[in-house]
């Protein structure tokens, strides 16, 4: 199983993008879905999360501008951002909780990061 995400750039304040994340690979079941973001020297701080059942959470930084959505016939979860700021430059990490025939039970997945960068 892997987690692919694409979707970051270069963006002046004010733009949007959108990043998308697909599961591959033999994949039984995927519960939650989260994004992670990890800003230069900091530490990787969850942005938005969204169950299987559709339920949603957001860091209190991106309510109002970010929307995950996700789509379970492609295994693939997106991230919607508008009125980027600066201080949402980081690198964009996927998460995912996938139950495979490869192990027993789930475990979480991690996708490679893709970089935001917000110019102002």
């Amino acid at each position: 199983v892997q987690l692919q995400a694409s979707g970051g750039g270069l963006v002046q304040a004010g733009g949007s993008l959108r990043l998308s994340c697909a599961a591959s690979g033999i994949i039984f079941s995927i519960n939650y879905m989260n994004w992670y973001r990890q800003a230069p020297g900091k530490a990787r701080d969850l942005v938005a999360a969204i169950t299987v059942g559709g339920s949603i959470n957001y860091a209190d930084s991106v309510k109002g501008r970010f929307t995950i959505s996700r789509d379970n016939a492609r295994n693939t979860v997106y991230l919607q951002m508008n009125g980027l700021r600066p201080d949402d430059t980081g690198v964009y990490f996927c998460n995912a909780n996938i139950r495979s025939p490869t192990v027993p039970g789930s475990r979480d997945y991690w996708g490679q990061g893709t970089l935001v960068t917000v110019s102002s």
